[in-house]
């Protein structure tokens, strides 16, 4: 082996690694949003969960991706430590396929229809697809499709470069010797864990050791331990990813760590047993890459079918490595993992604006409920919701502009601006809470009172606001199109109700019933009543408007009201329950 032969091996593992984090990637998108759902919904039982694990990650073709995307969502409280486990044990078994595809490389028959079979032979056809499909398609599923197929050829044509570079390792005495030093297991598990570590993907280094096998010089005795570390090293792209995240995501890298190394050691001491009292000759005969896809297999199965029953005791293994610090979180986490899968990072911000939503609203009855009877603990949670809701705009506009730089089919944009606008209005009514908050607060602090008449007024645009606050609410919350549609009837009758309660303040004042400073207040609270209701107009305008696809609030607000027959109905309905006679 010379020097152009070390320059080919180099040149070779660069292609193998290029072509499989290409077809990796590719694959990740090309299965769409609707695989990476699954994981985040199928996780009901450890059954359900193992078999989603396994199916995904034989389609994504990396168990690194799948166990990255479940830390994500355990982080983002998506899914549960619980359900976690299952999907990465599936994950083990899943990320197999790979070396089965990869053993096709070590076909060898004089008949045609066999060596059809290889990939050697068919790999040009579909590079010649893919390149052909990168030039000429428009969509970006076709695009992905030409990267699935030019990614798998050009690791195949990597690892052809590569059997070919390391063929003469077979004549050299100290490459036989180095895989004699490999059945030291420990060693072995060392070897594999560091090599797995290094390159990121376990199906990456199993692809190396099925190259390496080709040259005679690695036996089964030395592969079988390499394997088992292989399964260790993979587990770094999950703990790298878990750094920064929630404690629970944390135990969820731990788990798959410990699930790995668990399995590793009782099965290198079985094995270590076995060998040492039975000798079995297969362990000194050369591997093969299906022999080597076969052991693959078959310790990742018998892995699981150890762990997977104590799952449980698992999970109570990480939570005692990972402990409850009794650290609260504000408000829920939005993690940037999940941007890879925009479905899944939209349903998230969903949930978060939900969450949001509940927060604004309720603060602001709470600051109605304060006109008729003051609380300092009340004051206090309007504010800091106030300061929650601040908190909430930020961190979803910032993440739904990054998310919205993806890409997003046309419902998916749509929704997301639909998001965009409502965080918005809502951080603007939990603003409204706080200075409704502020006008009792000075009503109590100079002793101020309004007229009998007065409150009578105040409560009847309190019941109207406070109504329109729950049907924007449950319009928003459950996607209620004919719910959204009762918002802005309701909306002119309370701009009615202001105009009409300002009137009656004038009157008051002109026969000295009302004070002018008691006016100033009054004023604020109609102000921010009224705003408060317009908010809510452009909630349910939204959620209208989203339905349709087009988000153009003002002509959603003349269409609704010109000559609608329904619109005049409710209108009328709630002159009758709110306007005072």
């Amino acid at each position: 082996m010379d020097i152009f032969d070390i320059l080919a091996l180099i040149g070779g593992l660069c292609l193998f690694l290029f072509g499989m984090n290409t077809m990796g990637d590719a694959l990740e998108r090309r299965a769409g949003n609707s695989l990476k759902l699954l994981l985040s919904k199928l996780t009901k039982n450890k059954l359900m969960g193992f078999l989603t694990g396994m199916m995904v990650t034989a389609v994504i073709q990396s168990s690194s991706a799948t166990t990255v995307m479940v830390v994500g969502f355990v982080n983002s409280g998506i899914m549960t430590l619980s359900q976690a486990i299952g999907i990465i044990m599936g994950a083990n078994i899943g990320t197999t396929v790979t070396s089965w595809i990869l053993s096709l490389g070590g076909i060898s028959s004089d008949n045609i229809l066999v060596q059809l079979l290889k990939p050697s032979s068919f790999t040009p056809v579909l590079a010649l697809i893919g390149i052909a499909l990168l030039m000429f398609a428009k969509t970006s599923k076709k695009k992905d499709t030409a990267m699935i197929l030019l990614g798998f050829s050009t690791l195949m044509f990597g690892m052809d470069a590569m059997s070919g570079a390391v063929s003469g390792l077979a004549d050299i005495p100290e490459f036989q010797q180095l895989f004699v030093m490999f059945q030291n297991p420990i060693l072995g598990v060392i070897v594999g864990a560091v090599l797995t570590a290094v390159v990121q993907s376990s199906s990456a280094s199993v692809g190396i050791l099925q190259v390496l096998s080709d040259t005679g010089g690695v036996s089964y005795a030395a592969c079988v331990p390499i394997i088992m570390g292989q399964n260790i090293g993979t587990c770094v792209t999950a703990m790298i990813s878990s750094i920064g995240t929630n404690k629970n995501a944390r135990r969820t890298a731990i788990v798959h760590l410990s699930f790995n190394v668990i399995g590793a050691i009782v099965w290198l001491t079985v094995f270590s047993i076995l060998s040492a009292v039975l000798k079995p000759a297969i362990l000194d005969e050369s591997s093969s890459r299906l022999g080597i896809s076969i052991i693959h297999t078959i310790f990742n199965v018998l892995c699981t079918a150890l762990l997977l029953p104590m799952s449980k005791l698992l999970e109570k293994l990480a939570i005692k490595l990972v402990p409850d610090n009794n650290e609260k979180q504000v408000v829920s986490e939005l993690d940037e993992r999940l941007l890879a899968t925009p479905s899944v990072a939209l349903e998230r911000c969903n949930t978060i604006v939900t969450e949001m939503a509940t927060e604004a609203v309720s603060s602001f009855k709470s600051s109605l409920n304060m006109l008729n009877k003051y609380s300092e603990a009340e004051a206090e949670e309007i504010r800091k919701a106030e300061d929650k809701t601040d908190h909430y705009e930020d961190i979803l506009g910032t993440y739904l502009i990054k998310l919205s730089a993806h890409q997003l089919s046309d419902a998916d944009n749509t929704r997301v601006s639909k998001l965009l606008k409502a965080i918005g209005d809502f951080e603007r009514i939990s603003d409204h809470s706080v200075n409704v908050l502020e006008s009792v607060e000075e009503l109590r602090e100079k002793n101020m009172e309004f007229t009998p008449d007065a409150k009578k007024e105040l409560d009847a645009i309190c019941t109207a606001v406070s109504d329109i606050l729950t049907l924007s609410y449950n319009a928003f919350v459950h996607n209620d199109i004919e719910t959204a549609y009762k918002v802005e009837p309701l909306e002119e009758v309370i701009d009615e109700l202001r105009n009409k309660l300002r009137d009656g303040h004038i009157s008051r004042l002109k026969t000295s019933e009302c004070t002018v400073e008691a006016g100033f207040v009054w004023v604020d609270l109609l102000t921010n009543l009224e705003r408060t209701a317009d908010h809510c107009s452009n909630i349910a305008v939204t959620i209208i408007d989203s339905a349709e696809n087009k988000m153009n609030i003002h002509e959603s607000l003349r269409s609704m009201k010109k000559g609608n027959p329904d619109f005049e109905k409710l209108y009328e309905e709630y002159l009758d329950k709110y306007m005072l006679v």
